[in-house]
């Protein structure tokens, strides 16, 4: 009876947004998203766009998204809102942080894209625009995702900061003291593995097209960007 409870809930659901998205206007966004998309998949091989996409579709978000605090450090009508006034930003650390990212990102995450092909082969996961899942649905498996992640996130972190192991691993993401976005992947390679452990997790649960991967990425990058 539970079970039938929720899934009469959720079409419920269901039906009350499409209800309300027919009254939106049209995405003047979505024609040009479809061609590009197409395109991408005319001119490209899955594993190309699993991969390599996959990995652009990282790199272009985490720059892109740490560039307006980048820029607030030299206005001097932002300093009010920094929050940890007696830790400026200096060229120095912040070179370092991006050499650090690089290298995490190339050599520790990039093998981890590099599954993404084959996870999306063995579940069987569509690329075609046609498969592609509504818009509510993919922000509905964002947050699920997000709460997944979330949960995974605090009770791995609290164990980082174990007095036992806190100085061989989680110390290393600590020591700039957050001054800066950027710093937001700037870790111990094992932090890097466990704690982005949590981000695949609600891809195994949710994904059904692979937009949800590209989509969950520039999601959880906003929010831990935002948070350093």
């Amino acid at each position: 009876m539970a079970m039938n409870d929720s899934v009469n809930i959720l079409n419920s659901a269901y039906l009350a947004v499409e209800y309300i998205d027919s009254f939106l206007p049209d995405n003047p966004l979505q024609q040009p998203f479809k061609n590009a998309w197409n395109y991408m998949l005319d001119n490209y091989t899955k594993f190309q766009i699993a991969t390599w996409g996959s990995l652009l579709v990282h790199e272009v978000s985490y720059f892109l998204l740490c560039v307006p605090g980048f820029v607030f450090q030299f206005i001097p009508y932002m300093q009010k809102y920094k929050i940890q006034q007696d830790k400026p930003e200096t060229w120095e650390k912040q070179w370092k942080c991006f050499k650090t990212l690089i290298f995490n990102h190339f050599f520790i995450q990039l093998p981890l894209i590099c599954g993404t092909y084959y996870f999306t082969e063995y579940f069987n996961i569509p690329y075609e625009w046609e498969e592609m899942p509504r818009w509510y649905v993919v922000v509905a498996q964002c947050f699920g995702c997000a709460v997944i992640e979330d949960a995974w996130h605090y009770f791995l972190h609290r164990l980082l900061h174990h007095k036992r192991i806190y100085k061989y691993i989680h110390k290393v993401h600590h020591e700039f003291v957050s001054p800066f976005g950027m710093q937001a992947e700037y870790a111990h390679p094992l932090e890097t593995l466990i704690l982005g452990a949590g981000f695949f997790i609600g891809i195994v649960v949710f994904c059904n097209h692979v937009i949800l991967l590209w989509a969950w990425v520039i999601c959880r990058l906003m929010e831990t960007i935002d948070v350093h």
